[in-house]
């Protein structure tokens, strides 16, 4: 492995001298959003082009130098943190953030990897077309960070994950070697599809620098509904309602659980339960339409009534305004920062098949209720794909630190649940180092090695973020 700085030296020469930052200049990027995962680096990199990515990943395969690819550093599970034996140099994306293209005829948009996701989204809407990826870290999560980890979101029931809406990649490999493969050719059967191999790679496979992605047209009109129920069986019997009155116009169909209602009224800026009084659980569904805001809300009104007379539905209000859309939205999206302030929590990311979330929900529930009995369970998530984000805060009083260790209980047993339903151990949020050990447990052997084999031939010497995923 090359002299720290004599590689220093070489990085300055191709990214400039106020694009390498070392010592305290790299402590931005040494940590995750919620401080689980801490490392060390030899220096932060800032390319501003692909040829520059391509000139820093050859040095580093020729030095054997580990590279940690980092968009908006603000993944859950530690896949752009570096390990703590400072050899390794984190190469930022940030400064390859051009728009290089917009199509709207064609809807597609090309966009390099630092593009922040709010920004395509604004280019989109700027061409009367509609980006439909959705994050809650949208105002600063990377395109090329979306693609990595194959973000999901609150779009995914209608337009699909990041895979979905990507038709081209860019990709510098660990070589140095740039595959061009930016087509917007929604038909392309020419062997292999290589870009999903690196979408959902987090990095392990080569760099993206830049992506074609899709696009839609703007809906004419949009309703939205905040709903209580009384449990997820009802949720998933109005769901299915839902989605037979709109079919692909059912765009939102999120649940929550009360005490996460709770919580971001609590402690989010503006957030009001919609509701005057408490209930169970709620959706807050949406549904979209090519014609007119009239369709929309006559599709919606439609459902309610249904769910109304079947006794699916508590209570609903529709929302009458921009502004009241906006208020509902803020309150789901404000579920997961609105758990920090409620001490330690154990997180999981998961997915089932849509029919089996109201077994799910009643069996973890169970189980972790066994393990401590105080634990506040906030659950929510996109229940039309499957995906439901099973957070646990601690007890009101309890020692967060002590809380936090029976994640070695409370995951293993939430998963097996998981497993026991057919479903995935990280249905958006990626592997990284979090979930690397329990891959093995969900992934076949065949699978595996498969696995091992691409990650080989791709990334012979092994520099590309080491220690993930694998």
């Amino acid at each position: 492995m090359m002299e720290k700085t004599e590689l220093v030296t070489r990085l300055k020469e191709i990214a400039g001298e106020g694009n390498v930052f070392t010592g305290t200049e790299t402590e931005p990027f040494l940590s995750e959003p919620r401080g689980r995962w801490t490392g060390k680096a030899a220096a932060v990199v800032r390319p501003g082009t692909t040829e520059e990515v391509a000139a820093i990943l050859k040095i580093a395969s020729e030095t054997g130098t580990p590279v940690v690819p980092q968009g908006g550093n603000t993944g859950l599970v530690g896949g752009q943190i570096p390990d703590m034996s400072g050899t390794a140099v984190i190469l930022s994306t940030a400064r390859l953030n051009r728009i290089r293209d917009i199509d709207p005829d064609g809807n597609t948009i090309t966009v390099e990897a630092g593009v922040v996701l709010q920004a395509v989204q604004e280019a989109a809407d700027a061409h009367d077309r509609l980006f439909p990826l959705s994050l809650g870290s949208q105002g600063s999560c990377q395109i090329g960070g979306n693609l990595s980890t194959n973000a999901g979101g609150t779009g995914a029931l209608a337009h699909g994950v990041a895979r979905d809406l990507c038709l081209g990649l860019e990709v510098v490999l660990p070589t140095g070697e740039i595959l061009d493969d930016l087509n917007k050719l929604k038909k392309d059967n020419t062997g292999y599809n290589l870009r999903n191999l690196f979408i959902g790679a987090e990095g392990t496979l080569g760099v993206i620098t830049a992506a074609v992605l899709k696009l839609f047209p703007k809906p004419a009109g949009r309703a939205t509904a905040f709903v209580a129920l009384p449990s997820p069986a009802e949720a998933l019997a109005l769901f299915a309602r839902a989605r037979g009155e709109a079919g692909n116009g059912l765009t939102a169909f999120e649940l929550m659980a009360r005490i996460g209602v709770e919580f971001s009224v609590r402690h989010i800026e503006g957030v009001r339960d919609p509701l005057g009084e408490h209930h169970p659980w709620y959706v807050l569904m949406e549904i979209s339409s090519g014609q007119s805001e009239e369709d929309a809300r006559g599709k919606l009104e439609a459902v309610l009534e249904y769910g109304l007379e079947d006794g699916l539905v508590l209570d609903a209000a529709i929302a009458e305004s921009y502004a009241q859309h906006a208020d509902f939205w803020r309150l789901r999206e404000g579920m997961s920062e609105s758990q920090k302030p409620e001490g330690g929590s154990i997180k999981h990311d998961i997915s089932v098949p849509v029919d089996s979330v109201p077994d799910f929900l009643a069996e973890a529930d169970k189980a972790v209720l066994a393990i401590e009995p105080g634990s506040r369970i906030c659950a929510f998530g996109h229940l039309g794909d499957g995906n439901i984000h099973y957070n646990i805060s601690q007890p009101v009083g309890a020692d967060r630190k002590v809380f936090l260790q029976l994640a070695e209980v409370i995951t293993p047993a939430v998963h097996g649940i998981v497993r026991a339903h057919g479903g995935s151990i990280s249905a958006e949020h990626g592997i990284g180092q979090m979930k690397r050990a329990e891959l093995a447990e969900t992934k076949q052997p065949v699978a595996l090695d498969l696995m091992r084999r691409i990650k080989k031939a791709f990334d012979p010497a092994g520099i590309m973020n080491p220690g993930k995923v694998l």
